[in-house]
């Protein structure tokens, strides 16, 4: 069987920066993060993970969130560290949060995947998760996959498979670049802004008897379907496309996709 850990935030995590502007209520079950003027506020998780499923439910922050990032990601130490990154882009109000993606391997990132969400993130509670195994990195939102990034090295691009990670979330200003390139700026009068997390949850193959039936696990037909509808209609950048960005031709991983 795989382990699997229900959340507890007082359990799981610990509040690592913004004084007193995270903040953990009803007994552990939910978690805030706030941003003001003076400083934003982040978490990170006590343990660390190495290959697994990560569930974490969020609610964005509402109206006028131009300015602000809210990033939830996993990532290793050191400067060649691993990173599967989610980072919501806010937006003024009635314009779509964007959801930005990347995945660093041994140091290097620039694997930007940019999409629209069919629904209003600052509403209601999302359940947005990864699921790390040796062969493939899949990004899900409500359980529909949204970018696969498989293992390619056999083409020479490295994989995260060696060093754990921790997950972290931050809620921090970033009008500089986060909304249309940084034309538009933060609106400090609608502060504070507060985003909101609940049921985390993660299955650890670590702990898992049937190890091999993890590792060889793919994508079923109707999930396939969902991801190609995904990208279609939702995706508005994609790095293996940008033949602006990579004149001699997209970086080798962009080869090997469902």
């Amino acid at each position: 069987m795989v382990a699997t850990y229900g959340g507890n935030f007082y359990q799981d995590f610990d509040l690592t920066w913004g004084g007193n502007r995270p903040k953990i209520f009803k007994g552990g079950q939910l978690l805030s993060l706030s941003l003001d003027k003076v400083s934003g506020s982040g978490f990170q998780s006590k343990k660390e993970y190495l290959f697994g499923r990560i569930d974490m439910q969020l609610k964005l922050v509402p109206g006028n969130s131009a300015g602000t990032v809210t990033a939830y990601y996993l990532s290793s130490q050191g400067p060649t560290h691993d990173e599967i990154d989610f980072e919501f882009l806010g937006n003024l109000s009635g314009d779509p949060y964007i959801l930005h993606t990347n995945i660093f391997t041994q140091g290097k990132g620039d694997r930007e995947q940019q999409f629209y969400l069919w629904f209003d993130p600052s509403k209601n509670f999302h359940t947005y998760s990864v699921i790390w195994k040796p062969q493939h990195i899949i990004f899900l939102v409500d359980k529909t996959p949204i970018r696969v990034f498989k293992n390619a090295e056999a083409v020479g691009v490295p994989f995260p498979k060696s060093q754990p990670m921790r997950i972290y979330s931050s809620l921090w200003n970033a009008d500089d670049w986060a909304t249309r390139g940084g034309l538009v700026k933060t609106d400090w009068s609608k502060a504070p802004f507060t985003a909101y997390y609940r049921n985390f949850n993660v299955i650890d193959s670590r702990s898992s008897s049937s190890f091999s039936e993890w590792q060889t696990n793919e994508l079923d037909a109707p999930s396939r379907r969902r991801l190609r509808w995904v990208q279609k209609y939702f995706m508005i950048y994609n790095y293996c496309t940008d033949l602006k960005r990579f004149p001699q031709g997209a970086p080798p991983e962009c080869r090997r996709s469902f």
